[in-house]
Formats: structure tokens, sequence, C-alpha cells
């Protein structure tokens, strides 16, 4: 059998995986709060854990993976956005517009990571599905000493639990000294976080042993996993941002909740994503949503391809260049492979590279090798989740007339020869691009082609 290793963050190194059983390989990976758009930083652990995923599937059998992914339908954010519905005059209560908003957006999520080509995970637990999971652990941890119960709140007693701050390599001290805490009067200790918070009249909530009110954020995940795993199950996944304080609290309270079990074996964490160098930020302008991009003609192929060209333990950076080579790369790779019947099995220097640490940039240059054998480069992408059948339609170019516009950009680039002003050919070349068009400049000549955003109403007058 294909031996996989991963870099387990708990560990800090790279380890062989093994699994608990085989026959039931169990991997759980932090969802989306549903609240808008998933933002392109939200699609890059989509993209990791599917790759893994499938290469569990492959290694193990289809019928032995259990993917777990949840969707947090219980937030203040959601909350906030269903409340200022209702003041602007939408009809239903709170409630209803905050379940009107979920599935709403929950059906935005499902069809943009849809368009990015990853499996549905075999499980999509809503938080408000396990409210009384919830309730049925923080009794447990109450009962074994671990929370407490203070003015309509039910708090984690940080310090009960010996090896907190493992999985991130902090003490509780230096968690104190060097971040800012939520100091409120009913806490033991700064670092204790709430598993329970009272709602009032304009808030949802649900009756439990502390009085209305709702679950706090890292509960959740705890409580779900359980129900859906077990105590004890081998990946738990998501991106850095979440090692400190979610995954660090979801041990402790998982741990403290049911002490047979050690929660996850393997911890597995994504680096976050930045847009041309910078920070995502919509302070910057360069913040944007999937949607965003697949509505400016960004085929999902394309973003898909542009992530695993970078180790997911690495921050990931997009450019417009990546996505503009890597559709270029695509173009090419469905030409070949148009009408070819897969191999039975992707190449074992595929697998090989994906089984090292889900190195993806390295499978990636191994499909570069596999040019020369289209069968055998069509079962190996489709292994990574390229040059799948049902996502290649972005790659069927329209039909267009072009020769008068290559005449033209020919025309004006013979001018700056002569008379060293590129500017007319840089504001022809760019006006075609805006239209869609890809542009071919070379010693031979001008080749346009139209592109899969391409708008035959946006070309460029030729006078």
């Amino acid at each position: 059998m294909t031996e996989i290793r991963l870099h387990n963050t708990k560990t800090r190194s790279k380890q062989v995986f093994t699994p608990i059983d085989p026959k039931d390989v169990r991997m759980y990976l932090c969802g989306p709060t549903v609240y808008d758009r998933a933002h392109l930083g939200n699609a890059r652990p989509v993209v990791v854990f599917d790759v893994l995923y499938r290469l569990l599937r492959l290694v193990y059998g289809e019928e032995c993976v259990t993917y777990v992914r949840n969707f947090t339908d219980v937030d203040d954010k959601i909350n906030a956005t269903a409340k200022a519905r209702k003041d602007a005059g939408a009809p239903g209560t709170l409630e209803d517009l905050i379940h009107e908003r979920t599935q709403e957006t929950i059906a935005w999520y499902h069809e943009d990571m849809d368009a990015l080509g990853a499996m549905r995970p075999d499980r999509e637990p809503r938080a408000t599905a396990y409210i009384g999971a919830m309730i049925a652990m923080i009794e447990r941890l109450i009962l074994a000493g671990h929370a407490y119960a203070r003015e309509g709140h039910v708090l984690f007693r940080v310090r009960s639990y010996s090896d907190y701050g493992k999985l991130s390599g902090r003490t509780v001290d230096d968690m104190i000294a060097g971040a800012r805490v939520e100091v409120a009067p009913f806490k033991e200790d700064p670092m204790d976080f709430v598993l329970w918070k009272p709602s009032d009249a304009d808030l949802p909530g649900w009756d439990s042993p502390w009085g209305r009110g709702r679950p706090g954020w890292h509960i959740e995940c705890s409580a779900m996993s359980y129900e859906l795993l077990g105590d004890t199950f081998d990946i738990h996944g998501g991106g850095i941002d979440l090692q400190f304080p979610h995954h660090e609290n979801e041990i402790a309270q998982s741990c403290c909740a049911h002490p047979e079990g050690s929660f996850a074996n393997y911890w597995v964490h994504n680096e976050m994503l930045q847009v041309e160098g910078k920070k995502m930020s919509k302070s910057l302008g360069n913040f944007f949503t999937v949607r965003d991009l697949l509505n400016k003609g960004v085929p999902g192929e394309v973003i898909r391809f542009v992530f695993m060209q970078t180790h997911y333990t690495r921050p990931m950076d997009w450019t417009a260049e990546k996505a503009q080579q890597s559709e270029g790369v695509l173009r090419k790779w469905r030409a070949l492979t148009e009408d070819v019947t897969p191999a039975a099995e992707p190449a074992p220097a595929v697998i090989a590279a994906l089984s090292d640490d889900l190195n993806t940039a390295g499978a990636m240059a191994e499909l570069h090798a596999l040019t020369g054998d289209p069968a055998l480069l069509k079962a190996s992408a489709q292994m990574l989740g390229l040059l799948l059948d049902e996502m290649g339609d972005w790659a069927v170019a329209p039909e267009a007339d072009l020769s008068a516009h290559a005449d033209r950009l020919a025309a004006l680039r013979t001018a700056a020869m002569a008379n060293k002003d590129f500017a007319p050919v840089d504001a022809f070349k760019a006006a075609l691009v805006a239209a869609g068009v890809e542009v071919r400049m070379s010693k031979a000549g001008v080749e346009l082609l139209p592109g899969a955003g391409f708008d035959a109403a946006l070309l460029p007058a030729l006078g």
C-alpha cells in the first residue's frame, strides 16, 4: 500500500500516516461561517483538503474514507446580517431571516466550491442541528470540573487542562502576556473561554440548564466531530489562523469531555493566501470572493491550478499573471486530451509526489512531463481534480473572426517600430485583453484568440 507522509502540527514533524482503522479513515475540516460569500482565502483549505481526500480515497478505497466539513450557521455575524435585513423591512421573524440567510449562503458556498472542482464531503453538519450534543458535552465538562456556570454563561476552565497550548507551542501565561484577552467579571481566569452564552429576546436561542442561550464557537466542532467521528479520529484540518485559539480550544474541550480518547491524531494546517504579494484586505482594495473571480471570467479550474502550484504549508500568492499562465497550460492540456479515454491509473510519480506531504507543486511538475502520453496525463490530472469533463466548458473557445483586429494590431506594431511610440500598440492590446481576447505577438506575426470571457461587444474600434 502507498505510504502517505503528512506534516503533523501536533508533533511539528512530517510523519508516516497510519490510520486508526484502514477501513474507516476519518477526517474533519473546519468549515465556513455562512454569513456571506466565500473569499479567495476561504477556498484554499477547500482545495488542499479536497486533494487529500482524493488521495485517501485512492489509497484506502472510496468506501473506507469519511470526510466531514461543518457549516457554522449560528454566529453573531449571521445574526447582525439578519437583523439588518429586518430593520430594512424584510418580512418574517428574525429566526426566519437567519434561516433564509444561512440557506442562501450555503447554496452560494456549494456553487462556488463546486466550480473549483472540489468534491462534496461525506457529511456537512450544521451547527444548529447539534445544539443538544453541545449542551450534553458542556454538562460533562461541568461535572468533571473543567467548566463552570456564571451569570447565564458557561466557561471552560483552561488551567484545568495541563496540555493546553501544546498544539500552538505556547504556555497559558505567555498567551496572557502576549495577547489581548477578554476580561469579564464572571471569568475565574482571563484565558477561560465561553462554551455557552445567554441570548436576549432579539437573538436566536435554545433552552439549556443555564437559561436560554446559544453556543460559543469552539464547542461546535468538538460536539459535531464527536457525534460523527467518535472520540478519536485520524485527521483534523484547517487554516493556520485557526490553530490558536480555535483548535487549541477544541482539543481541550474534547479531551476533557472524553478523556478516553485523544481527539485527532494528525493536525494538518494550510498557510494563508496573499494577493499580488500583499495580505488580502478590503482596505488595500485587493479583497475579492471566489464569485468575483468567476464572474470576471476566471474559470474555477484555473483558480484550482494556481492554488496547487504552491505547497499548502507555504503562503500562496495569487497573481493575475499566474492565472493567465495557468489558463494557457490548461488549454493546451485540454486540447491534448480531448476525446481521450484516461488511463486506468494515475502515473506513479504523481501519486508519489502527493503522498509526500501533499506535494502538489511536485505533482504538477510530473503532469508537465506526461504531455507525450495524453491518456496518462488525463488520468493523473483528474486525480488532482483537473481536466474533469464537467469542468471543461470554459476552454471551448467561442467562434469569432478577429482577423481585422489582428491586422490592425500588426499595423500599429509596424508603425511603432518605426517611430518608437508604442503607446498605441499597448492601448489597443489592453482593449483586446479587456474584451477577453488572448493576444499572442511574436516575430512571426500577431495571433488573436477568443478566451473564456470573450465579449465581442467590448472589442475596440478599428478606426
